[in-house]
């Protein structure tokens, strides 16, 4: 009442009472009561306060892009800011009582603009695409050292790009290489999968063949050792056929020895016999047969004599007239016959 009345600020707002041009209190947090026709008040606010931006730049080869992003920055000196522009309250203390207050932030906001054209600029579409931490390290350094933010007694406390995006039909033409580099890329690893295949499928058969020689081979082997085996059978065989050969032979040759010494013998014996017999008909020669017949008569049985003597009566059997023979001599003779 009686224009008198009561402000009370944020702990985020710096608050500076003038009173005749003179400032007679500041800080932040202050609650107090003023003389409004007498005072004017100051309200500078020193929270950090987050500034996203989004503008369209062109890069070195001419090409329009899209960069997304967010500013973070705030008031490190209220008292110089308050001497650069209008943050003065109005009479009833509400509000500004001009809009130096919303235009700071688009500043800011001009402020990265333009180093980031500066940058852009610098830089193709293809590796501006692919820049953004490079160009807010690039960036942000130049804009903490910025003379004209640090006469406001601003301080930038982060800088981040959230998306850098090239014009839709670039967008497409782009998506339309990658595609096909992508469809490439794919092309060429169904080749390198079928390769592979066809790699993997020739070794399998490399080896199906390989076993295949190995066990050819190790059937011949043996075959070789069975053919050697009955070589050495054979061989065997043989030499034992041999030995039997060359024991008949012997047994032959002394068989051959023995018919011959045999037939020696008898030769012998029998050249021994005739040597008698012809001593003994050299005995005999002047000899009458009937002293032969005599004494070789010696010694017989009877039945030996009467055969005899049947004998001579045959040979002279023109000269007998008749014959008479009783039938018990007879049946002596048949009896006493050899049987």
């Amino acid at each position: 009442m009686f224009g008198f009345r009561f402000i009370k600020s944020q702990p985020t707002t710096y608050l500076l009472q003038y009173r005749q041009g003179k400032i007679v209190r500041e800080g932040t947090g202050m609650s107090f009561f003023y003389f409004a026709p007498m005072a004017s008040l100051v309200a500078v606010p020193v929270e950090s306060i987050d500034m996203p931006f989004m503008f369209a730049e062109v890069t070195a080869d001419f090409q329009q892009i899209t960069i997304q992003g967010q500013v973070t920055y705030r008031v490190s000196d209220p008292k110089k800011l308050s001497q650069m522009l209008n943050f003065a309250l109005d009479v009833k203390g509400a509000r500004y009582a001009s809009e130096d207050p919303i235009k700071l932030p688009q500043r800011v906001v001009n402020r990265v603009q333009v180093l980031m054209r500066a940058e852009l600029q610098t830089l193709p579409l293809r590796k501006s695409l692919q820049s953004s931490d490079m160009l807010v390290e690039k960036v942000l350094t130049r804009i903490v050292s910025s003379e004209g933010l640090l006469a406001l007694g601003l301080e930038i406390l982060g800088l981040s790009i959230l998306a850098i995006k090239p014009n839709p039909e670039t967008a497409r033409a782009l998506e339309a290489e990658v595609r096909e580099r992508l469809l490439r890329e794919s092309d060429e690893a169904i080749y390198a999968r079928r390769n592979a295949a066809v790699e993997q499928e020739r070794a399998i058969k490399e080896n199906e063949l390989n076993t295949e020689i190995a066990v050819e081979n190790k059937k011949r082997q043996i075959r070789e050792t069975q053919m050697d085996a009955e070589r050495a059978v054979q061989e065997k065989t043989r030499l034992l056929n041999e030995e039997k050969m060359a024991e008949k032979i012997t047994l032959e040759q002394k068989r051959k020895q023995l018919v011959l010494l045999t037939a020696e013998n008898t030769r012998v014996e029998v050249d021994a016999k005739v040597y008698g017999v012809s001593a003994v008909m050299k005995t005999v020669s002047g000899v009458d047969p009937k002293v032969i017949q005599a004494l070789a008569s010696i010694g017989m049985e009877p039945a030996e004599l009467i055969s005899q003597a049947f004998q001579e009566l045959a040979a002279k059997a023109d000269k007998i007239g008749q014959l008479n023979i009783s039938p018990e001599l007879l049946q002596q003779l048949l009896a006493k016959a050899p049987k």
